[in-house]
This record gives C-alpha cells, structure tokens and sequence, in this order.
C-alpha cells in the first residue's frame, strides 16, 4: 500500500470510453486514491464528459477527441493513431505537471503498451488490465483471421512483455495472459469487475415503461449485433408473431454505432411498437427501466469472445435482484449459476421460450432473484475486489519484479 508522506503517483489510460462513465476504470482509480495513490486518468471526450481537464474526487481527469466512432477495421486503426497521439501528448503532460510512477493501461486498444514501453525506459512502471480479448473481438465483428487479426496477436503478446505485472479480469483472461502473453503466473492477477451497491439501488418499477403490458424484459449494454441485439430482436419477434405473447414489452437501454439500425430491424421484424430503444442515458433512467423489468437478458453471441468474457450487465442484473436468461456461455455461467435461465447457444427460439418461462413462473423469477442478489453481496460486489487490486499494486512495488523487466 501506499505510504501517506509519499504516495505513489498512478497514471491510468484507457480509451474506449469516457471516465468516471466507465465504471471499472472508475472503481480502480477510487480504490487507489483512498488507499493513498495520487491517481490521473487519461480517456477520450464523450457525451456528457467534454471537458479538457476536470479533478473529481481529487482524480485528476485529462480528455481527448475522438475524430470518428469507429465502425470497420479501417476506423479502428485511424481511431487508435489518433489517441495513441493524444495519450503520448497527454502523458508528458502529466509528468510534468503532477507525476507518475505507473502507467496502468486499461485496453481496448493493445497498442498502449508503446506508450507504456516508453515511459519505461524513465524508470516508470507499466500495468496492463486486461478488460478485453482484442484478437477474438476482431475475428467476432469480422469474421476472419486475416493480416489484421495476425497483427492484433502480436500487439497482444508485446503488451504482455512489455507489463510488469497484468491484471485479468477472470480465470480464462489470465490463462490467456499465461498460455498465449508468456507471462509467469506470479504477475497475474485477478480482478473481476464487481458492481457498486452504491451506484446500482433498488427503486420502486415505473408502471409507465412496460406500455401498458403485463411484462417487461430489460436490457442493458451496446447496441450492437456483437452483442446479440439481432438474436433478442428475433426472440421478440417469436414471442410476439408465433407464441402470440402480446403481452410482453422489451426495453433496451443503451447506445452504440448500431443503434440506428437496430431500430430499422426491429420495425422489419414488425415488433417495432413492442421495443423501447432509449439510448444511452443517465443512470437515473437505466435503474427504472431494469426496476421495472420482471426479467433481464443478455443475448451475447456465443462466440470465443463472448465466451471467455465477464459481462457487467449480468452481475448488474442480478444486483439488482433480477433473474437472467442468457445463452450458455463458460463465464457467464460462472457469473450467474443459479441466477439465470441458459439458452441454447445462439438459439433465439429458446432465448423466447427461456424467457417466456420465467415470465410466468412468479416464483422461480423471485427465487433467481434472491440467489443473484446474495451473490453479489457476499462474493462479487467491488468491496470484495478492490483488496485484490491494491495486492497487485503491492506485487508491483516488490523488488523482485525488476527480475522480469
């Protein structure tokens, strides 16, 4: 831990959102600065987090732009020059004006580590958090493993030689790190991405956002066929058209560079008028659609990287005390157990009937919930992380770890 007459001083960037909107990266960087480090943040501008430079909670917070939303491998490259650029620039800025000892990268991108790499050669630290299988991510959205995917690979491999120490964020990300990245298990460590009771209160439901229909099923995250908005689109369709259940309303909560057409699909599968899509909002409107919500899906596409990642918006779910339908994927199971309902993987048909299922069972819905909630509390809230971090951080301070540089 950090001594209080001279704190170590932690520079964290991360790219693919805005901060203190990306919760994890937040959770990390309030964990730190309580525990006596002297916390900066590099990130990009986002809607509603414009400002340059802005000191939350003593956590200095230094944003970019971002030319475009990247869409196609071509987007993504220029996306990740443009703030690599800006991350450097920002970087030197931070050491001259506040300091650091660390920089703790958070990908996506793997091309930190130039930044990282650099500024080891000054004698700073480099952590790698590990918050997404970049090379599986690719082959997702492209469907190939081609020049692009080979080049992803290597990027994740100089990453991990370049980081002192990583950080998983569960037992299939650090096998990665181990079996693929070379590093010694040693310098592993995991830390799962644990919800805040704090931020995620239980609220009475607000009758209004089902429509005036009995049910409501709730969703929250990307809007992306990657995140399996499709095959959620398709179960409402099968739910509405074939098992004539005109009684369920679905409200989707969140944004991304497929929202648009989401919209268009749902109108050609005529299930328009039974799709809430809000966008992305404040916290405020998220937590009284998931309130409302008497089920909560998440239809990511089972695919290696679906597979292998932790996704927020099931332990969301369930610290809310919301039972889950979700295809059957290893950590997502791992996450929910008996907490959710398991589909058929990438089986739309039984993502509807799953649903439908809980829907009208009151008293398994209200059992799930009960055991997700319990989970959260007693194993997976960020309380029972944030001690799993601050021993990384110990790690890295270690003396023994200049072995490995």
């Amino acid at each position: 831990m950090a001594s209080a007459g001279n704190p170590k001083r932690v520079l964290i960037i991360v790219e693919n959102l805005p901060v203190p909107f990306d919760r994890r990266v937040w959770q990390e960087a309030t964990t730190l600065q309580q525990a006596g480090y002297r916390v900066s943040i590099i990130c990009p501008k986002g809607k509603g987090y414009e400002r340059g430079h802005e000191v939350i909670d003593g956590i200095h917070i230094y944003r970019h732009t971002l030319p475009i939303e990247a869409s196609g491998a071509l987007g993504y490259a220029m996306e990740y020059a443009w703030a690599l650029f800006w991350e450097f620039l920002l970087a030197w800025r931070v050491l001259l004006s506040r300091g650091f000892d660390v920089i703790h990268a958070c990908n996506p991108p793997d091309t930190i580590f130039l930044v990282g790499g650099f500024f080891k050669l000054f004698g700073k630290k480099f952590i790698f958090d590990h918050h997404d299988i970049n090379p599986e991510l690719y082959e997702a959205k492209f469907g190939r493993r081609d020049l692009f995917y080979k080049l992803l690979i290597a990027f994740e491999r100089w990453t991990f030689r370049t980081a002192d120490i990583s950080i998983a964020t569960n037992e299939s990300y650090k096998r990665i790190a181990i079996e693929r990245g070379g590093m010694p298990p040693e310098r592993v460590f995991v830390v799962r991405s644990g919800p805040d009771l704090r931020r995620l209160k239980i609220i009475p439901p607000v009758p209004g956002l089902k429509q005036g229909r009995k049910f409501l099923v709730g969703y929250v995250g990307v809007m992306g066929k990657q995140e399996g908005i499709d095959y959620l689109l398709r179960a409402a369709q099968h739910t509405v058209r074939e098992l004539k259940r005109t009684d369920i309303h679905f409200g989707l909560v969140g944004g991304g560079t497929e929202l648009e057409e989401m919209k268009v699909y749902a109108n050609s599968l005529g299930v328009s008028d039974y799709i809430t899509f809000t966008g992305r909002v404040p916290d405020q409107q998220m937590l009284e659609m998931l309130n409302t919500a008497d089920v909560c899906v998440n239809p990511d596409v089972a695919n290696e990287m679906n597979d292998k990642s932790t996704m927020n918006k099931i332990m969301e779910y369930m610290a809310l005390g919301k039972p889950v339908v979700q295809f059957d994927l290893t950590e997502g199971r791992h996450s929910a157990r008996e907490a959710s309902l398991y589909a058929e993987k990438n089986n739309e048909r039984d993502l509807a009937r799953k649903i439908i299922e809980l829907l009208d069972n009151p008293e398994l819905r209200e059992k799930m919930g009960r055991i997700g909630r319990s989970r959260i509390e007693n194993e997976l809230e960020w309380k029972h992380e944030a001690p799993k971090l601050l021993r990384a951080y110990q790690a890295l301070s270690d003396h023994n770890c200049g072995q490995y540089q």
